[in-house]
């Protein structure tokens, strides 16, 4: 596998339209859904192929990992998993307040075992119509589900920030939102973090940087905790959906690309049917801040 440099990039994988990414850092394998062909796929860093799973289900937002191995996907109909040795596959999480979920956009780890998630709405961006407002939502270990917020536009991109009791989240056509985090992990004090119409995924760095995505944006936005605007990390994408770190010293950066015009077209309900979206991998000039498991029981 070549050895990048800042500034270098390789083409890792491609697929229609390319939204959820996580890197389990035990196996090195990174896991990427495409929304439009459907399906939760891995490879290695090298483009090695890893295997695929769930085909049929499109709008998978988010992926992640659990602490057995298990990939957890969102989308339509709320949380799977699906273990990629053994096979078993299931629903983590389907129901909120006694109601069938609509869906299910990014997710991140509570730091006790549990996720905080987005809801999204499915439904309208399948029809192409206006989306009715979101949620944000904290499953626990146990799977109790907590709503912390609500009234966004639309959530995606999410990350929490231990060390700072910072919670971030996306608002997908208006802008980035930063949340203080109790003890409880309840959020308050919800403020603007960053004004862009088009932030997508995020990730954290090791200085609690946040790097910001956005689906019409073939760069990253770098921003201070304090909300400085750092710098653009440039890349040769259409624009950029989501954004991960790996590698052993956490400075791999994987990305997903778009099409520059890709997210509008979904917006107004356009189809998409060319194979030009890619999961790149390129370097950072800081490690990334490691995304740990989550700790459910799918037994």
């Amino acid at each position: 596998m070549e050895n990048l440099v800042v500034g270098t990039f390789e083409k890792v994988a491609s697929g229609i339209y390319i939204e959820g990414l996580a890197v389990d850092h035990e196996s090195g394998t990174v896991w990427y859904s495409d929304v439009i062909a459907g399906g939760v796929h891995g490879t290695k860093p090298d483009g090695t192929r890893v295997g695929s799973f769930n085909p049929s289900r499109m709008w998978t937002g988010g992926v992640m990992l659990n602490h057995d191995g298990a990939v957890l996907s969102t989308g339509e109909g709320g949380i799977m998993w699906n273990h990629p040795e053994t096979g078993r596959s299931g629903w983590l999480l389907d129901m909120l307040d006694g109601q069938p979920i609509n869906g299910i956009n990014e997710m991140i780890p509570d730091g006790t075992g549990g996720i905080f998630f987005g809801t999204n709405d499915i439904e309208m961006v399948i029809m192409g119509q206006p989306t009715r407002p979101t949620e944000i939502w904290r499953l626990t270990a146990d799977r109790q589900s907590i709503k912390l917020a609500d009234g966004i536009g639309f959530t995606n991109g999410l990350a929490y920030d231990a060390e700072r009791r910072r919670f971030y989240c996306n608002d997908t056509f208006h802008r980035t939102w930063a949340f203080d985090v109790a003890d409880d992990l309840t959020l308050s004090n919800r403020r603007s973090f960053l004004e862009k119409e088009d932030v997508d995924g995020l990730a954290l760095d090791a200085q609690g940087n946040v790097w910001i995505t956005g689906f019409r944006s073939n760069y990253l936005t770098l921003v201070s905790p304090d909300g400085t605007l750092l710098d653009r990390y440039e890349t040769p994408a259409g624009s950029i959906t989501q954004i991960r770190f790996g590698g052993a010293d956490m400075c791999d950066l994987f990305f997903n690309s778009v099409p520059a015009d890709g997210g509008d077209t979904l917006k107004e309900g356009g189809e998409i049917t060319a194979q030009n979206s890619f999961l790149f991998r390129g370097r950072s000039a800081v490690p990334g801040l490691p995304i740990v498991p989550a700790r459910f029981d799918l037994a």
